[in-house]
């Protein structure tokens, strides 16, 4: 990509852009591993950076709507396509920054391929209508034909978190979460069970800088620090995007 690499290059002296402040828009499942890598980048760049988290079709609809952010980070690839599609990105600016990866989780028991196939409990998924982890998880049940006997037992979050917080609270026995969420918290391998990527369309996660940025240059720096912590994110419970080709 043309800007990648000026996008990098930004002042050595942190004072240069002091006063600039980055408004990004994150789908929730990416949120606290954005959290943990943006002192970094504030520290070596001196940008300010304000985070906005919620589903990737709720943001999606606040930035055609004209919602003032410079950066958007979701959690699948078609809302920055069609984000694209309408002018409303910066040229060359979408880009994969990981890919997501669905676990099927029980905290305080093992989980497994046939706990999951026999399961007759509530369910926590998040809404596939906004969510991309929630088309994931409707697909996986789909394949497993337990949309119809768990037809009234899906408890459905807003986002990937909300599904996440409805388990961990133990309002909800077992859900269909993001394994990077697992990650964070240190789960128990034992109690999740990591789903078939080919189960469910890929979760690409790409990235876009809107065109009404007030801050291009700086969110392109971001988006750049963000690709370059490939070996974090794959910590933290994300695959790796396939490399930028080459020139």
């Amino acid at each position: 990509m043309r800007w990648l690499l000026g996008g990098i290059l930004w002042c050595a002296a942190a004072t240069c852009w002091a006063e600039v402040e980055l408004r990004v828009a994150v789908a929730a499942n990416f949120a606290p591993t954005l959290q943990s890598l943006v002192p970094a980048f504030e520290q070596q760049s001196g940008v300010r950076v304000r985070i906005s988290t919620g589903s990737t079709g709720g943001l999606f609809t606040q930035i055609v709507h004209g919602a003032p952010y410079d950066l958007f980070l979701a959690a699948d690839a078609r809302r920055p396509t069609l984000l694209e599609q309408r002018e409303l990105i910066v040229a060359d600016s979408r880009v994969t920054y990981a890919i997501g990866v669905l676990a099927f989780w029980t905290p305080g028991s093992t989980a497994s391929e046939a706990r999951l196939r026999q399961w007759d409990e509530r369910l926590a998924v998040a809404n596939p209508r906004t969510a991309p982890y929630g088309q994931a998880a409707q697909s996986v049940l789909a394949r497993l034909q337990q949309l119809k006997p768990l037809h009234g037992k899906l408890v459905r979050g807003s986002n990937i978190l909300q599904t996440f917080q409805f388990v961990q609270s133990g309002n909800v026995n077992g859900g269909l979460v993001a394994w990077a969420q697992l990650q964070r918290i240190k789960m128990d391998p034992a109690e999740y069970w990591l789903i078939p990527s080919h189960w469910y369309p890929a979760l690409e996660q790409q990235a876009v800088v809107l065109k009404r940025s007030e801050h291009p240059k700086q969110a392109q720096a971001l988006l750049a620090f963000l690709l370059a912590q490939q070996e974090q994110l794959s910590r933290s419970g994300y695959r790796q995007p396939d490399p930028l080709p080459a020139g």
